[in-house]
């Protein structure tokens, strides 16, 4: 249950790692064939916190007086309600709670996710190691929270107050003093800073690198917080920084923050973990002590009495529990089971209940990925032989019930999405690395031809033209194997796999490349084994998912950047490491407007989509959803999320289908 749409974009980008549903229900999880499915250690050490820069009341090295004044140190900035990407919140500072929610929802009931993938064996999700539990993203608190019905703004959650720099060199929060802990200790300013410290520092690389334009956070006292900006350019990063989990630094200070536990520990959010059972399912419990319920951020949410998270290792037998009624709620991305699956009795009886909810973020990427730490993946000509060998058309016949689009953009259905040739807007963007980029590329396509590519439809001609690619770039066949004439090395490969669920996705392809004298292999691995091999880019083709916001920012660094390349877990999967890329994101990054954020993700959509780095998958341009017959919600859906938090359970309906389930 993700909480908004900033949170929305940070469960969708961060794959688990920012208060997210774990790996193995959003990065690993893409259940089956489609990319639109999106859901939301412990023993004393002698850590050393003087290292983390954090501040207690005793320490006053970190603690200044009320900053908050202008550079003459004479006015004072005005305290505001809310933040707002571009312009200012929609909502006014007396508002009551958020239009689209019901303020009058009953509380109770339980819903009954299905995770599938295996297991889990940590309830931290925010460090390498481990495999967290999901929906742990419930029992946290951020500074701010999102409107789902409006985009790209913020209201106080934790912070009552905040005060923005007009130039964008620093940020304040005044804090809640109600604010508490769920074992009762109260939110301060230096568990803020601690948070933001211990993150960079000791967890996931991913948040040095998501929060870099912080220089530090200051207590200024109690209930004040100041972060300081060494990138001011960046027109989300006070928003980022308002979306910070805040972790109990009284817990995690005497803890070891970077291996994992399966104790239940606190957070500050509307849920608490009441039972953690690895192998089989986690469960929270709604939190009547939630010292924020009343907040105008969360009437009307977090209703559900419940929430829990049902293992399975396979997906047919979680779909045959679904029908069952063991799970109540699924997100249903199977092509096939959504066009003729749901023909048994509890549906035909209405007791089970489909829904189809528009996407309204750029459609997710779901692709093959070249490792290019492999030699053999080096040439672009090699690259993109090999995508000529997805059959996409037939795909969609004879498996998908003709339900998807093929995925080209990274930035698909988006005004962020590169269309015919680049403008002078774009060109300009893309000059400065000609050189870079033909050596590359090997060739001057993105700066000549328009998008998207034409290529051919038929299969023989795909692969006539693969292989004219493949003998361009010095392979020849001998003796039925596809050979390197320099090195006499044959070209091979690997697609590494966690569930044999795409196998019938990956399956068609390899036999193209085999056609062309590839030597290929399919490789299906336990879900551990799988996790620690990608950590290590131990792989030739895996599996990926690029999400996009409407507001791609900081987190594309992560995705391909040179420096992700080399960080471990990182989402640059493909290793890629381009000097023209790396200019691109910060460029759009520091994208100051609508218009010149477009027109430079537009510039990176044509570096990547030429350099031929990935095999796309498909999109529906919806989620698909099946749910037994209990829920209620506000209709319509807001317009930037779908925002299950608002969903509450009619109890009586409830007790009605247990009394069903029973008597089967």
């Amino acid at each position: 249950m993700p909480r908004g749409l900033f949170f929305v974009k940070a469960l969708l980008l961060i794959s688990g790692l920012l208060l997210s549903v774990s790996i193995l229900a959003s990065d690993l999880t893409a259940d089956i064939d489609s990319p639109d499915s999106t859901t939301r250690g412990s023993e004393a050490s002698d850590l050393d916190t003087s290292d983390l820069g954090t501040s207690s009341a005793q320490d006053t090295n970190n603690i200044v007086g009320d900053l908050n004044t202008d550079a003459d140190n004479v006015v004072p900035l005005e305290t505001v309600h809310g933040l707002s990407l571009y312009d200012s919140p929609e909502l006014p500072t007396d508002f009551r709670y958020f239009p689209h929610v019901n303020p009058q929802a009953p509380k109770g009931g339980t819903i009954t996710h299905t995770a599938v993938g295996g297991s889990f064996d940590s309830t931290n999700p925010f460090i390498i190691r481990g495999t967290p539990a999901t929906g742990v993203s419930q029992i946290y608190d951020t500074l701010m929270a999102s409107n789902p019905g409006e985009p790209f703004s913020l209201y106080g959650l934790l912070a009552e107050g905040v005060r923005l720099d007009p130039d964008r060199q620093w940020i304040e929060f005044d804090l809640r003093p109600e604010a508490r802990f769920q074992d009762g200790e109260p939110v301060t300013a230096y568990d803020v800073v601690f948070s933001l410290n211990l993150l960079r520092e000791e967890g996931n690389p991913f948040y040095a690198s998501y929060y870099a334009g912080v220089e530090e956070a200051i207590a200024l006292n109690e209930h004040q917080v100041r972060f300081t900006f060494n990138d001011s350019e960046s027109r989300e990063l006070p928003l980022i920084v308002a979306q910070l989990p805040i972790l109990p630094r009284h817990y995690w200070e005497p803890r070891e923050f970077t291996s994992p536990t399966l104790v239940a520990h606190p957070g500050s959010g509307p849920y608490r973990i009441s039972e953690v059972d690895p192998g089989r399912r986690i469960v929270y419990q709604r939190d009547e002590d939630y010292w924020g319920k009343d907040l105008p951020v969360n009437v009307g949410r977090y209703n559900i009495g419940r929430i829990i998270y049902d293992y399975y290792r396979d997906r047919d037998i979680a779909w045959e529990a679904f029908k069952a009624g063991l799970t109540d709620f699924r997100i249903d991305a199977r092509a096939a089971t959504w066009a003729i699956g749901y023909n048994f009795p509890a549906y035909e009886e209405g007791l089970v209940k489909r829904l189809t909810v528009p996407d309204v973020n750029p459609s997710m990427m779901q692709a093959f990925v070249f490792n290019l730490r492999k030699e053999k993946f080096q040439d672009p000509r090699v690259r993109k032989a090999l995508s000529l060998t997805f059959d996409f058309p037939w795909l969609n016949t004879n498996i998908f019930y003709d339900t998807y689009r093929r995925t080209e953009s990274f930035f698909q259905n988006s005004e962020m999405e590169a269309i015919g040739l680049p403008s002078q807007q774009e060109l300009a963007l893309l000059e400065p690395y000609r050189e870079e980029l033909l050596a590359s590329h090997g060739s001057d396509r993105l700066f000549t031809e328009p998008l998207p590519i034409n290529e051919p439809t038929d299969l023989r001609e795909r692969l006539r033209k693969a292989l004219d690619l493949l003998r361009e770039a010095g392979y020849q066949v001998d003796d039925g194997a596809l050979v390197n004439q320099q090195t006499g090395q044959p070209l091979s490969l690997e697609v590494l796999l966690y569930d044999s669920g795409l196998e019938r996705v990956v399956q068609p392809m390899l036999r193209n490349m085999a056609r062309l004298g590839v030597q290929t292999s399919l490789r299906i691995v336990d879900i551990n084994q799988y996790l620690n091999r990608q950590r290590n880019y131990d792989y030739d083709i895996v599996i990926s998912h690029f999400p996009q916001s409407n507001n791609p920012g900081n987190e594309q660094r992560d995705f391909w950047t040179s420096a992700a390349a080399e960080a471990p877990q990182s989402r640059n999967r493909m290793a890629l490491a381009h000097p023209a890329v790396d200019a691109l994101v910060e460029e759009l990054i520091r994208a100051d407007g609508r218009e010149q954020l477009e027109t430079t993700a537009k510039a990176l959509d044509r570096v990547l989509r030429w350099g031929f780095y990935v095999i796309p998958h498909y999109h529906s341009g919806e989620t698909r959803i099946a749910v037994w017959d209990k829920f209620g919600y506000p209709e319509p859906f807001p317009e930037y999320a779908m925002d299950m938090d608002a969903w509450w359970v009619d109890t009586d309906r409830e007790a009605e289908l247990q009394r069903r389930h029973r008597r089967r």
